[in-house]
């Protein structure tokens, strides 16, 4: 059978789409894997979130599709299997001419991200996807130098030596053997090349692609130096959902939705500066319940205080309800719940201890997907993920102390959730993590780590 020579930006911007499909569709297997370097049950939820930036980056129309997808997946990279996914992409961005890639292009990206992912990791483990990468690179540039090596060929084989690579690795990482699974990075990795593979055959997805529309609406994200009540004044008619947690006097985290998300961030730059700049396409939000797989109207509830929680909560889709009030949920409603709301009684339940607990969850809702059991067991996973503490005081410092005390046992991103008004930055720095930081009047201070 013959098969194309190269893809050119269509069939990159077609595999990346293809890719979020099937590492969405195949979450909960991977997230099911994840026992190294720690059992939080995420690199599969980090993986598709990591992909789902880079289209959603693609999909704003602007520039070269694969510098696009590089910088859309290094901006929004979650974990440690996002950052080495994004350098992947970064690896094709910089070895392809005009978004063109065949066998030789395919292999030279495989070993580029070797060495991007060799200066980003300090101390790499073997046994992990950094393994798989690695062999899935040598076995690419071996058979690409081969003469009259077809693109197809390479990255047949390529995926050969990468399955090979991924059934090793608890041969080589006792907290997988002990555990009796392969490494959940290194299988993301093989699902991704999968894909591109699938494009290059043809083949028709068996999972829907992540395909939003033309004037789909995009949630960005970013931290701004500068006067945000000016900045503030000329983008809420931009859009919906804005948030700005002012980290200082001059400096701010600023969340807006919008379809006008370039006038946004034009309108950004031109009154301060710009740093951390997010983009993720958001999913069709109904105005009405949504139909589910059989049928059904599904609503989700959330009991949440008033304010940025709220509007948080209301951008994911979700029914924000004030606490005091009675939910009344049935059928294929899913509730959030903390156990004190009043309600009648739900076919779902996601049970949550906190705040953080209850946004980790709300962040991986689906409106979209109506398969209902496939979006509360997403929901639980996050919500279990999230370790939640206190600070003994409502201090930064005693916040700071307490954020260092969770990751100590692993995380890659603080959650604080507190009547101050905190430093994302500066709090970052402290720790050496991502911080998000929600000023909620009026609570105990909560601080989360996933």
């Amino acid at each position: 059978m013959s098969y194309p020579s190269t893809l050119d930006a269509r069939g990159l911007r077609n595999w990346a789409h293809r890719a979020v499909g099937e590492l969405s569709h195949r979450r909960a297997e991977i997230n099911a894997l994840n026992v190294f370097p720690v059992p939080d049950a995420d690199t599969g939820s980090n993986m598709a979130h990591t992909m789902e930036a880079a289209v959603a980056r693609v999909d704003t129309g602007d520039g070269d599709v694969a510098a696009a997808l590089a910088m859309g997946a290094v901006r929004g990279a979650r974990g440690n299997s996002g950052m080495i996914l994004s350098q992947v992409l970064r690896g094709v961005a910089e070895a392809t001419v005009d978004s063109t890639i065949d066998g030789a292009i395919f292999a030279a990206a495989l070993m580029h991200a070797v060495e991007l992912v060799d200066r980003a990791i300090s101390e790499p483990v073997e046994g992990t996807v950094i393994t798989v990468l690695r062999r899935a690179a040598i076995k690419a540039e071996s058979i690409a130098r081969q003469p009259e090596s077809s693109f197809h060929a390479v990255v047949s084989e390529t995926i050969s030596a990468a399955r090979t690579a991924l059934a090793e690795t608890p041969s080589q990482l006792p907290e997988l053997r002990a555990a009796g699974v392969v490494d959940a990075g290194g299988a993301g990795l093989v699902i991704l090349l999968e894909a591109l593979l699938a494009e290059i055959e043809g083949a028709t997805s068996h999972v829907p692609e992540f395909m939003p529309e033309a004037a789909t609406e995009l949630e960005v994200v970013f931290f701004f130096e500068g006067d945000s009540a000016a900045l503030k004044e000329k983008i809420a008619s931009l859009g919906t959902s804005l948030v700005i947690a002012q980290a200082g006097e001059d400096s701010a985290s600023i969340h807006i939705h919008s379809t006008r998300a370039g006038e946004v961030i034009e309108t950004a730059y031109a009154e301060g500066l710009v740093s951390d700049l997010r983009l993720e396409a958001l999913p069709s939000v109904l105005a009405h319940p949504e139909l589910t797989d059989n049928g059904h109207t599904r609503t989700v509830y959330a009991v949440v205080p008033a304010g940025p929680v709220a509007e948080l909560a209301r951008s994911a889709g979700v029914t924000a309800v004030e606490p005091g009030e009675t939910i009344h949920a049935a059928g294929e409603d899913i509730v959030l719940s903390s156990g004190l709301e009043e309600r009648e009684t739900a076919a779902h339940t996601v049970s949550i201890s906190s705040l953080a607990a209850g946004l980790a969850a709300i962040s991986v809702y689906e409106p979209d997907n109506t398969d209902t059991v496939s979006v509360v067991e997403s929901m639980r996973e996050a919500a279990q993920s999230m370790r939640v503490a206190h600070p003994a005081e409502e201090t930064e410092a005693a916040i700071a102390q307490m954020g260092r005390e969770l990751l100590a046992a692993g995380g890659e991103q603080v959650m604080v959730i507190s009547p101050l008004s905190i430093s994302q930055e500066g709090l970052a720095a402290e720790l050496g993590v991502d911080v998000v930081a929600v000023q909620v009047p009026g609570i105990p201070t909560e601080i989360g780590v996933e």
